[in-house]
């Protein structure tokens, strides 16, 4: 069976003046002539995106959207009428998103993070920025200290609002957080705890001795680019250690700690010294 707004792999029935019609052997889909490949047999597959045109026909393309059925993504409107608005997903035809399912009013040439799904009653792909319908709240499988994919949702005043695997909600304290996080950044996070209440901490580097070993190989790297010394000790300031090391002080401790017991490093009244 096609599935709409995700990849197909499908097989080449029919080359026309039109193009080339594809087929799972139930359903034909015609990959217009600007996105055929050079070289091709009836009969070889080939993987392309599947969506609905302007026409509301079954089309196939070989053009990567940036967002798939089933996912998330910082998108940009690029337009908006009496329905709702047009956001550029990188297909020629823009994916819509119905007042309805704005979480607020959009405007013309701003990007909001949006899930893509198939809407039931009209068999179109469409986009919500109401998010927390489509993430899991109650059944939440994961583990702590497990690497997880976060992208990033919205951030507050008490810390960064995250989207976990594409799945869950998560969020990240700004006191562990070293560098600059705008709505829509992808980036790899560990669980660092599942409260009672469901909610899910994440951090962005590995607590206990995984996390040490994180921090301790960026303290080593920044000892070589910097002839084997820097100028930092426990007494320095949280925010000179951030500055140049981009860890809470309690992690530079740690690190420094477990580089010391492995005799890597020195540690003197004006700073550290790679051995």
């Amino acid at each position: 069976m096609i599935e709409i707004g995700k990849y197909n792999t499908l097989k080449i029935v029919r080359d026309t003046s039109v193009g080339l019609f594809l087929s799972d052997e139930n359903t034909d889909v015609l990959l217009p002539n600007k996105y055929v490949p050079k070289r091709f047999e009836i009969g070889d597959e080939i993987k392309v995106f599947v969506y609905l045109d302007h026409e509301e026909r079954l089309t196939a393309t070989t053009l990567k959207p940036y967002v798939q059925r089933g996912e998330f993504a910082y998108l940009q409107v690029s337009y908006i009428n009496q329905y709702g608005a047009f956001i550029n997903w990188g297909l020629e035809k823009d994916l819509f998103v119905p007042f309805k399912e704005q979480a607020r009013k959009m405007e013309e040439g701003k990007r909001y993070l949006v899930y893509a799904y198939l809407d039931e009653k009209t068999n179109r792909l469409v986009a919500s920025s109401k998010l927390n319908q489509f993430l899991e709240h109650e059944n939440i499988e994961l583990e702590t200290g497990k690497e997880v994919d976060l992208i990033v949702s919205h951030i507050t005043e008490l810390g960064i609002n995250v989207i976990i695997n594409s799945k869950y909600k998560g969020l990240l304290y700004k006191d562990e957080v070293f560098e600059n996080l705008t709505p829509g950044k992808k980036l790899k996070g560990y669980i660092k705890n599942i409260r009672e209440d469901k909610k899910i901490d994440v951090s962005l580097t590995q607590s206990g001795f995984d996390g040490i070993e994180d921090n301790a190989k960026a303290v080593l790297e920044e000892l070589k680019a910097s002839n084997g010394f820097l100028r930092l000790t426990d007494n320095s300031h949280p925010e000179e250690i951030k500055t140049v090391l981009k860890m809470s002080k309690k992690a530079f401790k740690k690190a420094i700690g477990n580089l010391y017991k492995q005799k890597l490093i020195a540690i003197k009244e004006d700073g550290i010294y790679l051995n």
